[in-house]
């Protein structure tokens, strides 16, 4: 007996929106059975990490504020998943940026003005995309496989940036933390709602609007979709693999740098040794969950914004590792994976014949 996965003649639409809610199911189902075998309440425990950060204003606020970096990075990830290109180094590409932009302040401390805060971005932009054009001219010239060199570059980019706050860009007052000097006046993102969401939740929402309007509504998008799901018709229509190879590593990175320079420039306000606290990789679960729809992705970020206040939460109140976070992501992606496959495949037993019967019949 064997089991096969065998392709579904047309799949359904029904479940292609539900999965992820099944995903969601499933996932809080294991964690009941995770928590039930460490011998904490699950009942306590799921309240601590889906409810209560919903009930005071100040959680809903960092709520946002975690899910933020989360959506941009995510919406750039879609435009290349949906190309079938597979850029697994955003958290590299985050570094990169916050890297980048926090150059202008660190450098020049005393630079203030309006036109701070714009060139900080686009450092920072720039740093991402040409971090992510390094695995994109890889793959194009050389052939090499872009998730191996997109991931493997995230720990180069991890290293420089532990050198640099740790080295020459340390602040000299700072009593040997390794930290850059704090970011101040012009060089910090506005707030522009509550005490703590800032300009970039602002960001977050145009870029996913415009990705939303690129995908379905401009050529590029239907290149971008031709390409992805029918590579070879692409070919024949006279589409370049490569270029789009290229132009969505340059989109993603671009605002998986985004991402980290307001990191820097908004919640940390500094350059640290950590730049994120996984962003870059929690956003490939977010881009699938939220069905790499831009406008899916909003809501898909704010639950795993969720999943970090929850871990946070478990952590402090029932002194639970802090890898739980980490737990419940990787479940997550299994059972939205799992889902997915389940809409384009169906399950098969196949009997194998007995070793008798095999050897009576040759």
């Amino acid at each position: 007996m064997r089991i096969e996965l065998v392709r579904r003649p047309n799949r359904s639409r029904a479940m292609a929106v539900l999965s992820p809610l099944v995903a969601i199911f499933l996932t809080v189902v294991a964690g009941f059975l995770v928590f039930s075998a460490v011998g904490v309440d699950p009942f306590r425990a799921l309240y601590i990490y889906f409810i209560e950060p919903l009930t005071a204003w100040w959680s809903v606020e960092a709520l946002i504020v975690k899910a933020v970096p989360i959506v941009i990075i995510a919406v750039g990830l879609s435009l290349c998943f949906y190309s079938n290109t597979w850029n697994i180094g955003a958290e590299g590409q985050l570094v990169a940026g916050a890297m980048a932009g926090s150059a202008l302040p660190i450098l020049f401390p005393d630079f203030q003005g309006p036109l701070v805060m714009p060139l900080m971005l686009i450092l920072g932009i720039a740093g991402g995309m040409a971090y992510g054009a390094i695995p994109a001219l890889l793959k194009t010239r050389f052939g090499a496989n872009e998730i191996l060199t997109s991931l493997m570059l995230v720990y180069v980019a991890q290293l420089m940036v532990d050198w640099l706050a740790r080295g020459p860009w340390r602040n000299p007052a700072g009593h040997n933390f390794p930290d850059s000097r704090p970011f101040d006046g012009d060089q910090i993102l506005p707030v522009v709602f509550g005490d703590s969401v800032r300009l970039n939740a602002v960001f977050a929402i145009v870029i996913a609007v415009i990705a939303w309007f690129v995908l379905r509504r401009t050529i590029t998008g239907f290149q971008i979709t031709v390409l992805g799901q029918a590579p070879r018709a692409g070919a024949f229509a006279g589409f370049s693999h490569k270029k789009m190879v290229v132009l969505a590593f340059l989109i993603s990175g671009g605002l998986a740098g985004l991402a980290g320079i307001c990191e820097v420039a908004g919640p940390t306000g500094m350059l640290r040794t950590s730049v994120s606290p996984g962003y870059g990789f929690t956003a490939i679960i977010v881009a699938f969950l939220g069905r790499l729809n831009p406008i899916g992705i909003i809501f898909a970020g704010l639950l795993l914004a969720l999943s970090y206040m929850g871990g946070e939460g478990v952590q402090i109140e029932l002194g639970m590792s802090d890898q739980i976070t980490r737990v419940f992501q990787g479940m997550l992606l299994f059972f939205v994976l799992a889902c997915d496959t389940f809409i384009f495949y169906r399950v098969r037993l196949v009997r194998t014949p007995a070793a008798g019967a095999r050897a009576e019949g040759a």
